[in-house]
């Protein structure tokens, strides 16, 4: 079955593809909480996590939004053209112009990132995180540490490094650019300042980010309202059917824990 047809945010010269859903009569005001969903690298809204957490939000009568960063899935842009400073701006953008109200963040991977940095950016705003395999810093400390001499050199010589990946048969480009910029996003190098609920999902056996770094986000957060969970036998993407429940199984709570200390 084809997906509905996205709708478009113009943003800095870009179309970001979205869809959404919208809140019933009984939850559009502000004793309610939205979410929003924010993908990994390289991925797009249509996947199952995405898709699947759009019907169970949905069903409780709730607003739900996913995207689409530049460059990724239906939106417009080159991927080579993005860099961790444009992705955390279209995410913005998505949430000031198409959200209302309190919201709670789910953000995959590169996504738990982007949540994470927009809760810092929105506190006003973000009630709530839960992150599924969460990988902030990961251009710098996963990527970049992981890169081999000739990677790194061709990086820095030619400007980006074609990486093969098991998800896209053409691989994709990693720029100095995305490398470079990214540093000036990282967290968790200190404390980070967010006092609120947030709760975390993550693989035994993720080899893409390791389980030990989103216990090392876990330490760095200054909330005392964290919960980790490891699946021992998950991997990165967490999309089995038993990873999709578990999710559901965490976000709803959270929207519900959050409501309850709306004014």
């Amino acid at each position: 079955m084809n997906p509905t047809p996205p709708s478009f945010l113009e943003h800095d010269g870009v179309k970001l593809a979205y869809r959404r859903a919208s809140a019933s009569p009984a939850h559009a005001d502000t004793r309610h909480a939205g979410v929003v969903w924010l993908g990994g690298f390289h991925s797009d809204m249509l996947g199952e996590k995405a898709t699947l957490l759009h019907e169970a939000v949905a069903a409780t009568g709730r607003a739900y939004t996913r995207f689409d960063y530049l460059g990724h899935g239906e939106s417009g842009g080159l991927f080579a053209a993005g860099t961790i400073g444009r992705w955390r701006s279209d995410a913005l953008a998505i949430i000031d112009q198409l959200t209302q109200g309190p919201l709670v963040l789910v953000g995959s991977s590169m996504g738990g990132w982007m949540s994470l940095l927009c809760a810092l950016a929105r506190p006003e705003r973000i009630k709530a995180l839960v992150l599924l395999a969460p990988a902030p810093d990961f251009t710098d400390k996963l990527m970049w540490a992981g890169f081999d001499d000739n990677q790194k050199q061709q990086i820095m010589e030619q400007g980006y490094w074609t990486r093969p990946s098991p998800y896209d048969p053409a691989g994709y480009p990693i720029t100095r650019e995305l490398i470079e910029e990214g540093r000036t996003w990282n967290i968790l190098d200190e404390q980070i300042p967010l006092n609120i609920p947030v709760r975390i999902l993550h693989g035994g056996l993720d080899t893409d980010v390791p389980w030990t770094h989103s216990r090392d986000l876990a330490d760095k957060l200054a909330s005392s309202d964290v919960v980790w969970t490891l699946i021992k036998d998950g991997d990165h993407r967490l999309s089995r059917p038993q990873d999709i429940a578990r999710m559901i199984e965490t976000v709803l709570p959270t929207v519900e824990r959050v409501e309850a200390f709306l004014p």
